[in-house]
């Protein structure tokens, strides 16, 4: 007889608690996520999972930090964060739960594609006067302004603000050349969805009573604050009408800040924007103030809008901020961008509400004239002054600092002073941080040498480690740290032809290898460890401005003109392709004559190909 053979099974019972629904905001590559679960805190993070809908692998996204904001309801939820990387038009599942709980929640959300379906398509031609865009097309079918091969130029004229002017809704703005808007060359009303590709705008703007251009006049400029939803892609943004002052130049009410033009100028927008792979640059004459920025800094609005993207663009040639963004920077993504020959890189006062994140950007030349008032460069990240709220949690992981000819910029928060400005909330991974003269990485504004204080009724700690420091940080961080210099490969820098830039390090340097992985944000490398800074050794050359990232193979030229006297030259300064054959035209001003090409181009003869 065989013996009956019993098994017992204890069942667990677990109990999963399905939290409030959270809600979420899309981009081409980043969804905003936005959760209160109840019993949220200080002492628990929200824990991030996600997965192509439909597909079996799960992904670690970055875990969000409690982060309320008082005295505010734009700051949206207790938890506030953002998935990056992620595929265009492509919907995912995501997953929260509360850390140490059993509060979960589970959403989907898709990507914006890339594909704007086209109802109607206007084809205006050359134009010598304000286009003013009043229709609007739909979700379904956007209305195309097509101006491939064509020119508004409106000269100036008082009578044309700008050279288009859109109050419609569902607007693509396609391949125009503009130039001559009195105070813009596209001026936005309280409109949105709008697309603003394959343009070149310049010679925009107006003189101020300082002899200097006009402060917040954009190539594109909206004082809207319903503004929401603008994508400028693949744009050509050069040469405003004026100078800027710079920082040892007197501008208005006898202060030195810098007022002059800029490229985009957005006011307290509803943000949702996406600015990626656009080139902006000037001549000497011609400096921008800010190259992306506006107001209003102390507040919980400001510049560029909450849920908005940044990347791809190389920005040069500004005697204040390439980017300027002070104010709430809810959920503002900012990643794969090249700055130089700028006085500060990233300006951050505000950070009212956050989280801000900034990664994989490559930082050169921080330039000001001898006399400036702040001394002749500046910091990386400006940071703050306790004199407003900054809440908000700031992320900087995987950035470069070049400061191979010593012309470099300061650090985190710091440049030429001892301690630089107050730090606040602020989690740096990765980074190499090679600053000028010697002078601090990271600033040691605080109340405690290790970084974690309180300032206007909150608590505060920032969190470095893992960065590759050539200056002083505060005591008590970088435990895995590294200090010294970084050792390029041979053959780095910027390839202005193609627009690319390979800073590597060498085998050997310190740095490989010495990272650490950061979940959604820097997964993928060689070795042991990611490699310090904004290049990894098994990825190819970051790229940058109008062709980036594109399946065409291309090759191309930039045309720059410089003027003696009054007058114009058609076409002007761009990037045109190698086969393209220009008719280069001298038109002088009132009172002037045509006497000569100078440079690549010489002789007398006027128009010349």
């Amino acid at each position: 007889m065989k013996p009956l053979l019993f098994t017992s099974f204890l069942i667990a019972l677990t109990t999963v608690i399905i939290a409030q629904q959270a809600t979420t905001v899309s981009t081409f590559e980043c969804i905003s996520v936005y959760w209160s679960p109840d019993n949220g805190s200080a002492e628990k993070n929200v824990l991030v999972h996600f997965r192509i809908s439909g597909t079996n692998e799960w992904h670690e996204g970055l875990p969000i930090r409690y982060d309320p904001i008082e005295g505010t309801d734009l700051d949206k939820a207790d938890y506030r964060g953002s998935i990056v990387n992620l595929k265009t038009d492509t919907e995912y599942e995501i997953e929260l739960s509360l850390e140490g709980t059993a509060e979960i929640t589970t959403i989907t959300a898709s990507t914006w594609t890339d594909n704007f379906p086209v109802a109607k398509i206007i084809k205006p031609g050359n134009l010598s006067s304000q286009y003013n865009v009043n229709e609007s097309g739909t979700p379904n079918g956007y209305i195309l302004i097509d101006g491939t091969g064509s020119t508004i130029d409106v000269d100036g004229n008082i009578n044309s603000p700008a050279c288009i002017n859109i109050t419609g809704n569902y607007i693509i703005i396609r391949g125009y050349k503009l130039t001559g808007g009195l105070k813009a060359a596209i001026m936005l009303g309280a409109c949105h969805d709008i697309v603003i590709e394959n343009c070149d705008m310049s010679n925009w703007g107006e003189l101020s009573n300082t002899g200097f251009g006009k402060n917040y006049q954009g190539a594109i400029t909206s004082w809207e604050e319903s503004l929401e939803r603008i994508i400028i892609q693949r744009n050509l943004i050069h040469n405003p009408r004026y100078d800027a002052n710079n920082w040892s130049e007197a501008g208005s009410q006898g202060s030195n800040h810098p007022e002059g033009q800029q490229a985009i100028s957005f006011y307290n927008s509803a943000g949702n924007h996406v600015f990626r792979y656009n080139e902006v640059w000037s001549d000497k004459d011609h400096y921008f103030n800010d190259i992306f920025g506006m107001l209003q800094n102390d507040s919980y609005y400001g510049f560029p809008g909450p849920d908005t993207d940044i990347y791809g663009n190389y920005l040069s040639n500004c005697w204040d901020d390439a980017l300027e963004l002070d104010g709430g920077n809810r959920n503002v993504r900012v990643w794969g961008n090249y700055s130089e020959n700028i006085y500060m890189h990233i300006s951050n006062t505000g950070t009212a509400i956050g989280p801000l994140y900034i990664w994989g950007n490559v930082y050169g030349k921080s330039y000001s004239p001898p006399g400036s008032t702040y001394g002749e460069y500046s910091s990386f990240m400006k940071m703050g002054e306790p004199v407003f709220n900054m809440g908000g949690c700031i992320y900087v992981f995987n950035n470069t600092l070049i400061n191979i000819n010593n012309d470099g910029s300061g650090g985190i928060g710091t440049n030429d002073s001892d301690y630089g400005r107050y730090v606040f909330n602020t989690i740096s991974r990765n980074n190499i941080i090679h600053v000028r003269n010697g002078k601090r990485s990271i600033s040691d504004r605080t109340e405690k040498s290790n970084n974690d204080y309180v300032n206007n009724n909150k608590h505060y700690e920032n969190d470095y480690d893992y960065d590759f420091l050539s200056g002083n940080y505060p005591l008590g961080n970088e435990q895995h740290g590294i200090t010294g210099k970084p050792i390029y490969q041979s053959g780095y820098g910027f390839d202005y032809k193609h627009m690319t830039a390979s800073f590597y390090l060498e085998s050997g340097s310190p740095g490989i290898d010495a990272g650490k992985p950061v979940p959604n944000f820097r997964e993928e490398y060689t070795g042991s460890a990611p490699d310090m800074g904004a290049f990894e050794s098994s990825q190819n050359p970051i790229e940058y401005g109008v062709h980036a990232y594109l399946s065409e193979p291309f090759d191309s030229f930039t045309l720059k003109v410089k003027i003696e006297g009054l007058g114009k030259i058609t076409p002007g300064d761009g990037a045109y392709t190698t086969d393209s054959t220009l008719l280069l035209t001298a038109i002088p001003a009132l009172n002037f004559k045509f006497d000569h090409w100078n440079g690549d181009l010489t002789g007398t003869i006027n128009p010349q190909a």
